[in-house]
């Protein structure tokens, strides 16, 4: 059975931690920003854990 390939996309969008827990950035930081309040962008900040219910998907692409 030949080996699955990594989905690129997928891999440049989340990480893996130590742990196997999947890592994701918060989306809407990136432009059209003026109309967004300060504690708006502020939440979006840093990264956050993938749902439960997109785990296998997400995985079945990154060949875990």
């Amino acid at each position: 059975m030949p080996k699955n390939k990594t989905h690129k996309g997928t891999a440049k969008r989340f990480r893996v931690t130590g742990g196997g827990k999947l890592k994701r950035e918060r989306a809407g930081r990136r432009h059209i920003l003026e109309k967004k309040s300060s504690k708006k962008t502020r939440s979006l900040e840093g990264t956050t854990d993938v749902a439960p219910t997109d785990v296998p998907r997400v995985k079945r692409l990154l060949g875990i």
